[in-house]
């Protein structure tokens, strides 16, 4: 799913038929300047497969489900040859599509990355140069999912999140595909009980940083509109949340096309494969990057989607924590 051509259609009210009537979407159409890969560029923002807050349905759209500040919306990406095609229900419609070419990256230059300083890196970037790094300004839909990944394997993470989601999410607008659901709001992630955690396998540390961050919610949303340096300062001041959930909300929330997530096992090992042939640890992949500033987080992506899987997969087996905050 990539978009062509440059520029960006006005929104209109779509008075095609429904199957819910009175939901009539907001429609607009994004025009990327450069080609972009939708998929892959959001794909970043979805936690696993099942994430109740996104769907890939039959006809290639892509559903959304978001809590804006204007309220809920739901949003269906669809590529055509003539750009993204873009349809908004709720309370939030209008605000989710001015947020698409955002959404979509239109903040980050491809071309500005010097791919040619490595050969996999050229080559990855050559083969995905649509991929762009997003910006959400969402900061709860990020923030929450990211503590939740805190010392644990991501199919745990996503197995909380989706239970979370599901149990105390709110239907999304519109005619939206079965299940799809928008994540809650700060105040519910603040308040939910003890059991609800422990039923979705948060022990009490992680439950913990998020009623923290959620009581600081406005403030760490009006950071998004701070500059990136200034906006991971005020996230490292809530208890629990360190340099490596810092990073995964600023490459998400923020558009940060620097960010690296220092603290994965799995990550240095792959940038370390991908760049050198061997293993390395996390300030080997510091230094390897290094030459990318301030594109690092561009390049990690480039060689997590083209070669993760590629290294030997073998290290601590005795945990599945994952040693970072």
């Amino acid at each position: 799913m990539t978009a062509l051509a440059p520029g960006v259609r006005g929104a209109t009210v779509d008075d095609a038929p429904s199957d819910h009537p009175g939901d009539a979407p907001l429609v607009d159409v994004y025009r990327p300047a450069a080609p972009v890969d939708v998929r892959r560029t959001t794909g970043l923002l979805r936690r696993g497969a099942g994430d109740p807050a996104w769907r890939l349905t039959p006809d290639g759209a892509l559903w959304q489900a978001t809590l804006t500040p204007l309220g809920p919306a739901t949003r269906r990406l669809e590529l055509r040859t003539d750009g993204v095609h873009v349809q908004a229900w709720g309370p939030g419609a209008e605000h989710a599509v001015a947020g698409v070419p955002d959404l979509l990256g239109a903040r980050d230059d491809s071309h500005a990355l010097p791919s040619h300083l490595h050969p996999v890196v050229h080559d990855a970037h050559r083969r995905l140069a649509g991929l762009r790094v997003p910006r959400t300004g969402g900061m709860v839909e990020s923030l929450v999912p990211a503590v939740l990944e805190q010392k644990v394997v991501g199919a745990d993470a996503f197995a909380a999140w989706r239970r979370l989601v599901q149990r105390h999410g709110t239907p999304a607008p519109g005619p939206a595909p079965a299940g799809l659901r928008v994540p809650p709001p700060a105040a519910v992630w603040r308040e939910l009980p003890v059991w609800e955690w422990r039923q979705a396998g948060v022990e009490e540390k992680r439950a913990g940083t998020v009623r923290r961050a959620m009581t600081v919610a406005h403030r760490l949303q009006e950071a998004v509109d701070l500059p990136v340096d200034e906006a991971r300062r005020r996230l490292l001041t809530v208890p629990g949340i360190g340099e490596w959930t810092v990073a995964e909300v600023a490459c998400r929330v923020l558009g940060d096309t620097d960010a690296v997530s220092v603290g994965d096992f799995h990550l240095a090992h792959t940038v370390g494969w991908a760049l050198t042939g061997e293993r390395t640890d996390d300030a080997g992949m510091v230094r390897l990057l290094e030459p990318w500033r301030p594109w690092r987080q561009r390049v990690v992506r480039l060689l997590e989607i083209t070669c993760s899987g590629r290294a030997p997969r073998y290290g601590p087996r005795m945990s599945r924590a994952r040693p970072m905050v």
